[in-house]
């Protein structure tokens, strides 16, 4: 099979070309030679099945960031037939190095200039015929993100595949200290191929910029902007959330039921109390996770994270971090596993593990879903979306307070620069392909870890057969009571213990996990909490949820990561520490105050 590798640096669109190319059908892969893995999808390109590998973005072939070195070590041992170079077109200038570095590998290559259409709005004319006979290499301006210039870049893909592939391991050694006419080819292609204007024209960019990076304002209007997100959710969610709920109750009474109504009791119990009620309460969140999703989508692709990352890149370096650490955090919000791998970028080895010590305490989709469900059933329609807004306060403040007391231990020198993308808008088929994904993303867990989970929870809350279900009796119930000590002065009951340390494998069996032990889903298992709990307990049970350890696949992760074993036992047991003292703080001082 063929395979072509998509090459360039950073926020060039080259992940919305990957997506483009794949339809968003990609899985992740290992490679030999390096030591992460690698998004890839494979398509049809005339009469060859090719695969599609999405490599780091980096700013140098030759720099030694772990990107560069994943890159370079990628392309020493897996030589591609064929390597499409994705440029930033509005920044053709800064970019050009990069790609003269990977000609002289003598590469079979392609080159596009992405986003095209935003260079000609800036007045960015660029010859695309003319830069295509000084290099030597077709050229092609298309954009990714509409889809303009498109069929022409795959066509031209389709024909440079036609070519053998070159061998260039040797060469690759060999270049890699003969960088010293580069800075020359730059100026004379960008001398007769590009035109810039002297003064970029007054755009919409640069007005938003005056209020968004406005030294007072902004930080305010960033946290505005994420408030609104969350009532936003709550406000288009539950109705869905709902209908879900209903749609699978009525599926149970009508199907699922009489189909299981010939086997055992036991078995029964184990299908639709266990298996049944804990996926299907699991389930109804998909509609809330792909709204977050997409209204993530929108707030990252409009450029707006890099705006957050300088804006708290002051308040950042006084706790040993920077602006890119606050972006890794706002990863964190979808999932830690990625925000976790997001640290490469960092060429300190102190800020990466000071960055990863913090970024667990995002608050993930995963544990979303757990808090939209305990707001809903302990807290009024207009509580609830502020309760959850104040999680992600909560949020923050355990990675300040961790940064702060820890940024002695990973000191850090290496300077913060960033770059400010124009404001853009998501395409309807980018923010429809994100959902897509994470509804995916979703059902597989649901096959892996949730059905797993709740599984193992009927079993350990209806064993021994003598045991009443879900009493203290059984194994669930020894257990809770004995961790019922520890937990009582925090408030959290011994059921909700049992879900807890279910939780430490994926967040999502939470609730799965409740709607086993209560034998309800859905408004009947709201309805149970809110008389068990009243809402200082729920709002403890919530803060722990939110800081103690993240999920099975966070913390392989970050012991990938790091590399060091002792660091992650440390950050394990951090985050129990300190989801403890934070809850039993809360908890006491409610108490005491007469909540």
């Amino acid at each position: 099979m063929k395979r072509i590798a998509l090459l360039g640096m950073p926020n060039t669109g080259k992940s919305t070309l990957f997506n483009r190319m794949t339809g968003g059908a990609a899985r992740v892969g290992n490679w030999p030679g390096i030591t992460v893995e690698l998004l890839t999808g494979k398509i049809l390109l005339g009469a060859n099945m090719v695969e599609i590998i999405d490599l780091p973005g980096i700013y140098d072939l030759h720099g030694f960031s772990e990107d560069e070195q994943v890159v370079r070590h990628f392309l020493h041992d897996n030589v591609p037939d064929l390597a499409l170079i994705v440029l930033n077109a509005t920044q053709i200038e800064r970019q050009l190095s990069l790609l003269l570095q990977l000609k002289q590998l003598n590469l079979n290559m392609v080159v596009l200039l992405n986003m095209a259409d935003e260079a000609k709005k800036f007045g960015i004319t660029i010859d695309s015929a003319k830069m295509s006979e000084s290099l030597g290499i077709p050229i092609f301006q298309m954009s990714a993100k509409y889809g303009t210039g498109y069929p022409e870049a795959l066509h031209a893909a389709t024909r440079a595949l036609r070519y053998p592939t070159p061998r260039m391991a040797e060469q690759l050694r060999a270049q890699l200290e003969q960088d010293d006419h580069i800075e020359s080819e730059m100026a004379r292609v960008l001398q007769h191929s590009v035109q810039v204007p002297a003064r970029m024209p007054d755009n919409l960019t640069t007005r938003l910029d005056q209020l968004m990076l406005h030294p007072w304002l902004g930080l305010p209007i960033f946290f505005g902007i994420m408030y609104l997100l969350f009532q936003g959710i709550f406000l288009f969610g539950q109705p869905l959330q709902a209908g879900v709920n209903t749609a699978f109750g009525w599926l149970r009474e009508a199907a699922v039921a009489p189909l299981f109504s010939g086997l055992p009791p036991t078995l029964q119990g184990l299908l639709l109390d266990g298996v049944y009620n804990g996926v299907a309460t699991v389930a109804a969140f998909v509609p809330i996770i792909v709204l977050f999703f997409l209204f993530m989508a929108i707030v990252e692709d409009t450029g707006y994270l890099s705006r957050a990352a300088f804006l708290m890149d002051a308040l950042m370096a006084k706790m040993g971090l920077d602006g890119r650490s606050f972006v890794m955090l706002l990863m964190g919000f979808g999932c830690n596993v990625p925000a976790l791998m997001g640290t490469r970028v960092m060429r300190s080895r102190s800020l990466r593990m000071l960055s990863m010590l913090v970024i667990p305490f995002s608050l993930c989709s995963a544990r979303l879903q757990v808090f939209v469900f305990v707001s809903a059933a302990l807290f009024s329609p207009q509580a609830a979306p502020l309760a959850l807004f104040s999680l992600y306060l909560f949020s923050f403040a355990a990675a300040i307070v961790t940064a702060l007391l820890f940024k002695g231990q990973f000191p850090n020198n290496e300077p913060f620069v960033l770059e400010l993308p124009p404001y853009r808008f998501p395409t309807g088929r980018q923010m429809v392909m994100r959902g897509w994904h994470e509804v995916t993303h979703f059902l597989r867990r649901a096959t892996q870890f949730i059905v797993a989970g709740v599984v193992l929870v009927w079993l350990l809350t209806h064993l021994p057969a003598s045991a009443t279900p879900a009493g203290s009796d059984t194994f669930a119930g020894i257990i809770g009571g004995w961790l019922h000590p520890l937990f009582a002065p925090i408030g959290i009951t011994p059921e909700l213990t049992i879900a807890l340390i279910f939780g430490f494998v994926a967040k999502e069996i939470v609730i799965g996990s409740l709607a086993v032990i209560y034998g309800l889903s859905g408004e009947a298992l709201s309805g149970a909490l809110a008389q068990q709990l009243d809402w200082v307990q729920a709002y403890s049970f919530m803060l722990f949820t939110l800081i103690y350890t993240p999920c099975l696949s966070a913390i392989a992760t970050l012991r990938s990561e790091s590399r060091n074993m002792g660091f992650t036992l440390f950050a394990i047991g951090w985050s129990l520490v300190l989801a403890w003292a934070v809850s039993f703080t809360f908890y006491q001082g409610a108490r005491w105050l007469g909540y």
